[in-house]
């Protein structure tokens, strides 16, 4: 609730694809909100509804209650989830190499299980992916990154700021999805044990030196050693 008496929500869009019962409650709330509120489409394929006037509240609560629009930490799945993004990728682009839109969460799913094993389920971290080096998922601005080289194989980057205020560096070449679990593994138990208070994901991989930090962006092509 801001200073003029308006609520507003933000709502999880995954891979910023509204459909099925997301896309009939969203729908459903416009109904609703004619004549006043908005919908803001976020830099990071999520969707706010703004300026809801009080006496409207509780029905916009109920429709994404109904439509089950996720909304809440808890209908959002995890920290991970809430921080996904890709680009189209196959089979749309003819530019890409792999899959990225189509299988990203299917990835954070199977990281989601060794999040919670390590007690980050709801820890925010940023993870990108993209089907190609022309980089349309941003990869190169998350904690944690991907490119693809190849169906099924993906560089992989880490090291980014959570806001976008660093580059990510560049951690291994043409892994493949078992590869990037057992990567990740031993990272997010560290993260789990070893990280400072509100220490996000990629600032303790770069202080813990399992990459070095990115210092600009003419030196993200480079191969660095990490």
């Amino acid at each position: 609730k801001t200073e003029d008496n308006l609520w507003h929500c933000g709502c999880l869009v995954p891979i910023g694809r509204v459909k099925e019962s997301c896309r009939t409650g969203l729908a459903k709330i416009a109904e609703e909100l004619k004549g006043g509120g908005a919908f803001r489409m976020t830099c990071n394929q999520q969707v706010l509804i703004t300026d809801i006037p009080e006496a409207k509240k509780a029905k916009v609560q109920a429709l994404l209650n109904e439509y089950k629009i996720a909304h809440t930490p808890e209908t959002t799945v995890s920290g991970m989830r809430r921080n996904m993004m890709a680009c189209v990728a196959l089979p749309t682009c003819p530019l890409a190499f792999a899959e990225a839109e189509r299988y990203l969460p299917t990835l954070v799913g199977r990281l989601e299980v060794v999040l919670e094993r390590c007690g980050l389920r709801e820890r925010d971290i940023v993870i990108r992916m993209t089907g190609c080096p022309n980089s349309c998922g941003r990869p190169s601005m998350a904690e944690i990154g991907f490119i693809g080289k190849a169906p099924g194989t993906y560089n992989m980057y880490l090291g980014g700021d959570f806001l976008g205020h660093r580059l990510n560096t560049l951690f291994a070449e043409s892994v493949t999805e078992d590869q990037i679990i057992a990567h990740l593994t031993p990272l997010f138990s560290r993260y789990s044990s070893e990280r400072e208070k509100n220490e996000a994901f990629g600032d303790f991989v770069v202080r813990a030196g399992v990459v070095k930090p990115m210092t600009h962006g003419r030196h993200w092509w480079t191969m660095p050693e990490v």
